[in-house]
């Protein structure tokens, strides 16, 4: 309220108190939204109705001029004309003028956007500052209808944040009239930022998304992650909020606008003049002066003491010079004064001569005046109120703390505890921060600082208070996210108790299944694994081994853990190491829940993890990664166009950037790690901060799509060498804004190019068939290597075939240069070029990538198949297989010291390992063509191991019973004898074999065929074999009497068949058709048109009336084997229909096919029941991981489970998933499953072995 107000108001006090009857003023005022209820309530409460009338006047004086209006015009509606008479001169004026306050005409409308968009109310006392006020709203009206960004900055305590909510109270903006544009007609939403990490933020921007939801018909749950949730604004602000304005106060980091970099417009208030930097757009800035003016100073004192400026004792110029200009400082001072208006010498006192103990020294704050104030502020608070304060002297840093938390910390109701809270509020020792009808309060850094620091002796036994005070509230039980308080709780009970060194409590939350599913589901896995490394010295006190075994649990399976729908975390567990804790809580969760659905893998002891950690930081291909030289982050980039920075050790992301243009080919850190360069398709290569993720530089001078680039390996001097398309390599100067040199003599793209380890010398790989050396300071071409000439034919003519060079690593202390081409290993000496060694790799797969350990023994090389091989480049022996990626491994690169190493893939996910423990590793592998015979609890499986052996193993205690020796060709495909006598496998070469499984003796062998057998199957009485290969023909071996039928008609290769009863066959074919065979005479009974397309798969009924067929038309189709005519044509599907299988009640046909989709059909009818695939699916990622390969009914028909990507399976009834179970490798062929309906069996892409039983 103007002072000139103010003071009418206090001249006719008397005047008013004596005569007015407030009962139908305050109704008046109400109606004018400028008094509430409870100040309505107050006012009543007040004996007599002189007392009445002086405290609503009381109420009056705190408030704006739109109350003192309100007042005056009630005055005169309600008879009081000669009162108003008294007031009229002190009316303020509501034009708008030179200096109108921001708040006068203010509408109701407007005052709702405020309140709605969490806008800060305006402080009791208030100064405005309207050059300031007015240099904000002139900004906000330049940024238009365009995205765009306007900061006010300047040092803490300066006022920022009050000065902006004040020029949003102009309702020009907000609002618009008829001549002018309303500049956010979408409203304004105001979020209190503060000093964030990356959990920090993700639960601002979760509380952000929950706001503007909050009148959403669907109820969403928060972001899992920052990317998440930047999506979800982004949405959110486009179609909900368009044109609406977003506050983000108290910005400290430039990274933290990365996740508000959504093209809207922005205001922030920060210290950092430069934090926009890293973001794009229109920016406009607002300098606020640290100080006040010393005029201004006074008059926040007046206002608090109610008093004018000329009748202020001569202290207080002496309290505002002393205050230094800080109106929070002031306003300390102040609010004391207001309690305690004799005190002006001792506060002034105080001030001047009281030490106070420094928190620590820095520029950004103003120490000597903000710490004085807080202990003279604290000291002023009676004994009961000094305790409540010292307990907020552990809440966590910049982080707003819902009422519900301290309502539990002090076992009260929430209206108690608002009363003691605004207490401190109107002291200035606490600030409030209300979203709609919710309160959170918050400390200033600094008064956290100076609290923790006088309390030191106290923090263990405060934190343990609030640990014991959480368990007496919630017993057994864990917070829900309706909840206000569980986002606190998920993210600061672990800092409590670690605080309190409440080791048992620590142990029991953090190694509870029951919690990290709860947080993971909230926020993801991250957060949890660095509180097991933050944490490690108190959960290890006892024990490393079970945080061990939780970290690791979490480290391997956060990428699945990411994703929606969120995986069953109890099958997860089930799937670690029976000696792990995590398997042992799992299995107790498993055996408590009666009715649910819970597979234990039974052969799972013969698989080792071999990596620590599996991130999946982007969502398309990694195409490279790197650590930094301290090893403790690793950079990556991909088809995303996002640059990523995160932790090794936890996977926690510390930067995120949206890079380029067009996708990201590689990275590099600097070797002092303090920049990491990108380089793109989009033709640029970029420099940045790896700390802030400040754009350093951009060089545009390459014409074509740069696929490299790298940091040369000394600190000091900053070098980085990138080669492109182009055909050039460049080398950059960071102190320079252009190229310092350019190699030329390429004929075709560069593919890659790394710095010797001392720096003088550049190779270069290329398509065209080339090694280069390069010397760094003259850029010459020092040497060159045709690599194709090491691609010879049998003739020793070099081969027509193109040979790409890939990739080159130097040993550690150059004498050696790797090379890559093709599926070769070429190792050169680089004083005579000579060719040192090569190894050559599986001729099934392309290297993609190499790396030198820093030992230079070990050569690490990254395949086109999903593998990386470790090789010993002096022995040239082969030391490590490691199994785990599911697409294509791009890249694979050693830690500075080699104890670790990562690869990144097409699967979207990096995986680190460990160099040592991959070293011990078997390399064994097992094809997807297996056999398996069950009888009663037995399961015997025979399977072809690393391409040519036979195992015989016992899927109970995965042991091997017979392995067979080596055969000349790979093993293409195998069966068993039910009686387990015999075995038969089919070769590449067309060889068919039968041996005797007793001893492993081969009885027959048939030169049956030139291509690759593709399916053999003994019949019922195991002296006859039916196989099948890349022809039109099936042969019927009698393998005992050497006799052979040949089953002739289809007219292309043979897809696949089924042995029917009474010596009959039914096969499929690419040529549409399926047949229904004698096997004793060969010929054709049946022969039945299906499709136009590939027939994929058949399934005969139960009853063996029908069969069904699915092809790659995208229909399935019903027959009768009596009857030339389709019953039942199924369509609907989207893509190939790859598997089908009919209930074993004779009344439903399910069928799957290539985009994950599995329908559920009416044998009878032909209608369909159900649709199988889960609800939601992560972003480029199939329904079922993959096309539907496999399916299978339960005896009882209420059940259906199907491979793919992985194992799922399904409640028929409903079409809801039942379990998932996530195999290490994926693309799994087929699902072998007990009569029973209890044991599953299968083998991934990685060779991986799978007997699972159903608990």
């Amino acid at each position: 309220m103007d002072v000139k107000s103010r003071n009418y108001l206090l001249m006719n006090r008397q005047a008013l108190e004596k005569d007015i009857k407030t009962s139908y003023i305050m109704d008046r005022m109400i109606s004018d939204e400028v008094l509430t209820l409870q100040e309505e309530e107050r006012v009543k409460q007040q004996n007599t109705q002189k007392e009445r009338a002086a405290m609503l006047i009381n109420i009056i004086l705190t408030k704006d001029n739109n109350s003192y209006r309100s007042f005056y015009n009630a005055l005169l509606h309600e008879g009081y004309s000669d009162l108003a008479a008294l007031l009229q001169d002190g009316i303020p004026a509501i034009s708008s003028g030179n200096r109108k306050s921001s708040m006068d005409g203010m509408t109701s409308h407007v005052k709702t956007i405020l309140c709605e968009g969490g806008v800060p109310q305006r402080p009791v006392v208030f100064v405005t500052r309207p050059e300031l006020v007015d240099a904000i709203k002139q900004k906000l009206c330049c940024l238009g209808s365009d995205p765009g960004w306007v900061t006010v900055y300047g040092m803490a305590g300066c006022g920022k944040t009050v000065l902006t909510a004040e020029a949003l109270r102009d309702h020009h903006l907000l609002e618009g009239t008829f001549r002018k544009t309303c500049y956010f007609p979408g409203g304004v939403h105001w979020v209190s930022v503060g000093k964030q990490d990356k959990a920090g933020l993700l639960i601002k921007l979760q509380n952000l998304c929950s706001r503007l939801e909050h009148d959403s018909t669907l109820s969403q749950r928060p972001p899992l992650n920052i990317e998440e949730a930047k999506d979800r604004l982004r949405l959110l602000m486009l179609r909900k909020y368009h044109r609406s304005l977003l506050i983000l106060d108290d910005v400290w980091d430039s990274w933290v606008l990365k996740a508000f970099d959504n093209q809207c417009q922005v205001l922030i208030t920060s210290r950092d003049r430069s934090v926009t930097d890293a973001v794009a757009g229109n920016k406009y800035e607002v300098h606020v002066e640290s100080g006040l003016a010393h005029e201004k100073g006074l008059e926040i004192l007046s206002l608090f003491v109610n008093m004018k400026i000329p009748e202020l004792p001569e202290q207080a110029n002496c309290l505002v010079r002393e205050c230094k200009g800080s109106p929070l400082v002031i306003s300390l001072i102040g609010a004391l004064l207001r309690d305690f208006p004799s005190r002006w010498e001792y506060y002034l006192k105080q001030l001047q001569n009281k030490q106070f103990k420094r928190i620590r020294k820095s520029s950004s704050y103003d120490y000597e005046a903000l710490d004085e104030a807080m202990s003279i502020s604290v000291d002023q608070l009676n004994d009961n109120y000094k305790d409540y304060y010292k307990d907020l002297s552990i809440l966590p840093k910049d982080v707003k703390v819902p009422t519900k938390v301290l309502c539990i910390l002090w076992d009260m109701e929430t209206e108690e505890v608002e009363d003691i809270l605004q207490e401190f509020v109107n002291k200035s020792l606490l600030f409030c921060d209300r979203n709609g009808k919710s309160f959170h309060y918050y400390l200033h850094d600094l008064q956290l600082d100076f609290l923790t620091e006088k309390n030191r002796n106290q923090l263990q036994e405060l934190h343990k208070n609030i640990v014991n005070q959480y368990k007496k509230y919630y017993k057994l039980n864990t917070p829900v996210p309706s909840q206000e308080d569980c986002m606190y709780w998920y993210n600061f009970l672990a800092y409590h108790m670690a605080g309190a060194n409440m080791q048992k409590e620590l142990h029991d939350l953090m190694f509870s299944l029951d919690w990290i599913k709860a947080k993971t589901e909230l926020v993801g896995p991250a957060h949890l694994i660095h509180e097991y490394v933050e944490y490690s010295s108190i959960l290890d006190q006892k024990d490393s081994a079970v945080r061990e075994n939780f970290q690791e649990f979490l480290s391997l399976n956060g990428h699945l853990l990411g994703r929606q729908p969120f995986p069953d975390i109890i099958q997860l567990g089930l799937c670690q190491p029976e000696t792990s804790e995590v398997y042992q809580q799992a299995k107790l969760h498993a055996q408590r829940e009666t009715g649910a659905f819970y597979l234990e893998w039974i052969n799972k002891t013969s698989l080792k993890n071999l990596y620590r950690l599996v991130v999946r930081p982007h969502r398309d291909a990694v195409y490279h990664a790197c650590f930094s030289k301290d090893r403790q982050r690793i950079a990556s980039c991909g088809a995303d166009k996002t640059l990523q920075v995160f932790k090794a050790e936890s996977g926690e992301r510390l930067l995120e950037i949206s890079a380029h243009d067009d996708e990201i080919l590689c990275c590099a850190f600097s070797a002092d790690g303090e920049f990491v360069a990108t380089c793109s398709a989009d033709k640029k290569v970029k420099i940045w901060n790896s700390r802030t993720g400040q754009c350093r530089r951009v060089y545009e001078e390459h014409s074509e799509q740069v696929n490299c680039c790298q940091f040369n390996n000394r600190s000091g001097q900053y070098l980085l060498a990138t080669c492109s398309n182009d055909t050039f390599i460049k080398i950059w100067d960071l102190n320079k804004k252009y190229c310092r040199n350019t190699m030329m003599g390429h004929e075709n793209s560069v593919n890659h190019c790394r710095f010797s380890p001392d720096d003088e010398y550049v190779a270069s790989c290329s398509t065209d068939g080339t090694v280069k050396l390069w010397g760094v300071r003259s850029a010459n071409e020092l040497k060159s290597i045709e690599i194709k000439d090491f691609f010879k034919n049998a003739d020793e003519q070099t081969d027509d075939v193109e040979v790409l060079v890939k990739c080159c690593s130097w040993s550690r202390n150059g004498d050696m240069i790797l090379v890559v081409a093709k599926n070769k290993l070429l190792l050169f000496g680089v004083k005579t070029w000579d060719l040192l060694t090569q190894v050559i790799m599986s001729h099934h797969s392309t290297i993609q990538y190499c790396d030198f350990c820093p030992d230079d023994e070990l050569v690490a090389v990254a395949l086109s198949h999903c593998s990386v091989e470790l090789w010993n480049i002096k022995s040239l022996s082969k030391v490590a297989y490691c199994r785990g990626h599911m697409s294509w491994v791009h890249c694979v690169t050693f830690s500075p010291d080699g104890s670790l190493f990562l690869t990144s893939s097409d699967d979207q996910t990096i995986r680190i390992w460990e160099t040592k423990k991959v070293c011990k590793s078997s390399d064994a592998v097992l094809k997807s063509e297996l056999d398996v015979v069950f009888h009663n609890d037995e399961v015997t499986i025979l399977a072809i191991y690393n391409q040519k052996h036979l195992q015989l193993i016992d899927g109970n205690t995965d042991s091997v019973v017979i392995q067979t020796g080596a055969q000349e060709s790979p093993i293409s495909c195998c069966c068993l004898s039910e009686d387990l006598k015999f075995a038969a496998f089919g070769q590449e070469s067309g060889t068919i074999k039968v041996l005797q499984l007793l001893d492993g003796k081969v009885l027959k062998s048939r030169e049956a065929y030139k291509t690759s057998v593709q399916r053999c199957q003994f019949t019922s009485d195991y002296q006859t074999l039916i196989s099948s290969a890349h022809d039109s023909v099936i042969q019927v071996w009698n393998w005992q009497l050497d006799e052979c039928v040949l089953l002739r008609g289809h007219k292309e290769a043979i897809k696949d068949f089924r042995l029917l009863e009474n010596s009959k066959l039914l096969s499929w074919s690419f040529d549409g058709t399926v047949k229904v065979w004698n096997i004793t005479t060969g010929n054709i009974e049946k022969d039945f048109a299906c499709h136009g397309g590939t027939v994929l798969s058949c399934a005969v009924s139960p009853d063996g009336s029908k069969f069904s067929s699915t092809s790659a038309d995208k229909t399935a189709k019903i027959w009768s084997f009596q009857s030339p005519s389709v019953l039942h044509e199924l369509k609907g599907h989207e893509a190939c229909v790859r598997c089908c299988t009919f209930s074993r009640n004779n009344k439903l046909l399910a069928t799957g096919d290539d985009k994950g989709e599995i329908r559920i059909w009416d044998m009878l009818t032909g209608a369909l029941v159900h649709s199988c695939s889960p609800v939601t699916v992560d972003e480029g990622e199939p329904t079922h991981g993959g096309w539907v390969t496999d399916l299978s009914f339960s005896p009882d028909s209420k059940i259906l489970v199907s491979s793919g990507g992985y194992l799922k399976w399904w409640n028929v009834n409903t079409g809801e998933s039942l379990q998932t179970f996530y195999t290490n490798g994926t693309n799994l062929k087929s699902i072998r499953v007990s009569p029973n309906f209890k044991v599953y069996v299968t083998v991934d892409n990685l060779g991986i072995l799978y007997v699972l039983r159903k608990m």
